[in-house]
């Protein structure tokens, strides 16, 4: 694709950004996680930098290489991505349309102040397919380590809820 004659807007770049599916959780666009932290030009390069939800997390190569592709796909040749680990990412950067995204791919959204599976104990997860709240924790580790795997006593499905972090 030829190189673009005008730079374009850094919103333009935002909507376009939107379209990035998360490679874990695909229902989501790297914009909707919040681990897309700026967007800036630099000379005649853009520099979009990104905050992984974790600092070991797996799927941080295949994020920058999506992001890349996606703005250069849109004639973009010079993409440079950025890591940012401070401040670290968490759950609160959650969009609210990525909160109700992940309710209907039954997947639970985080509770914000929850922040490891000892103060779950006392906390209520709704079920993402019936609405109960007579759920339980199944385990600490869910699909994938960002996610722990529950279960509704009422439906009887699991589910993965994503932790708060």
């Amino acid at each position: 694709m030829a190189a673009l004659a005008t730079k374009p807007s850094t919103a333009d770049i935002w909507t376009w950004l939107e379209e990035v599916p998360d490679p874990e959780i695909p229902v989501i666009s790297v914009v909707d996680l919040g681990i897309v932290r700026s967007v800036d030009w630099e000379d005649d390069g853009l520099v979009v930098t990104v905050t992984p939800t974790y600092s070991g997390c797996p799927a941080t190569a295949v994020i920058s290489f999506d992001i890349t592709e996606a703005l250069r796909r849109r004639g973009i040749d010079r993409v440079r991505t950025k890591t940012q680990l401070s401040p670290a990412w968490t759950t609160a950067w959650l969009t609210d349309k990525a909160r109700e995204k992940l309710k209907a791919y039954g997947i639970a959204p985080p509770i914000e102040g929850a922040r490891c599976a000892a103060e779950l104990k006392n906390t209520i997860v709704e079920c993402p397919h019936c609405g109960s709240t007579a759920t339980e924790q199944v385990s600490r580790f869910g699909s994938t380590p960002c996610k722990a795997s529950w279960r509704c006593r009422d439906c009887l499905e699991p589910f993965d809820y994503f932790k708060s972090f």
